[in-house]
């Protein structure tokens, strides 16, 4: 009997430890993409989180409303994606377009609507805000993103939809646009209006 105990008990330790062995993952990732984050505003050098990571951080992401901050990484594939929204297309000519999963780091989009604010932290630090102008649910096999047809300044945040399937793979996308809310000045400094 005391064996079978001993059993049970390093078997149940074991399934503990890998039940939180992907909750601890994820928090030493996200400090890591900090440090990453500010290694790269101190150097203005991208800086991967490890060594072995294929995306680094590019900017930063708060919806204030609703007090989330996250880093946004370069690309949006699956290594990236699992860490953080990932940038699709954009940079400082052109729009931005984030990528996220509905059900961890953009799960907050569910709730956006039109006149939120959010606000975008580039690499040399500068800040710009931006507010919701609209939010739609569109079919990935039908319509596409044209990015020349995309005000230049403007960004889009994209995630599956709807929020709360089981099905990851659908052709739905929930898509919030954002227009900003500052003027560059000269120097490219922001001026808040």
């Amino acid at each position: 009997m005391s064996r079978f105990l001993v059993l049970l008990t390093s078997a149940s330790l074991i399934v503990l430890m890998f039940g939180l062995w992907i909750p601890f993952k994820a928090l030493v990732a996200q400090e890591l993409l900090e440090q990453a984050w500010s290694e790269s505003q101190a150097q203005q050098t991208e800086q991967r989180p490890w060594p072995w990571a294929d995306t680094w951080p590019v900017a930063r992401l708060e919806l204030p409303e609703f007090g989330v901050s996250m880093i946004v990484l370069e690309g949006g594939h699956g290594e990236s994606l699992a860490f953080g929204p990932g940038r699709v297309f954009g940079g400082e000519h052109g729009p931005l377009i984030l990528a996220g999963h509905r059900d961890t780091h953009f799960r907050h989009l569910q709730n956006v609507q039109p006149g939120n604010q959010l606000r975008v932290q580039d690499q040399s630090r500068r800040w710009q805000e931006y507010e919701v102008t609209d939010v739609a649910i569109v079919d990935s096999r039908t319509e596409a993103i044209d990015t020349h047809q995309l005000p230049q300044d403007s960004v889009l945040l994209i995630t599956c939809y709807p929020f709360d399937t089981l099905d990851a793979r659908g052709p739905l996308r929930y898509v919030v646009k954002a227009r900003p809310t500052t003027q560059k000045g000269p120097n490219n400094a922001v001026a808040i209006l």
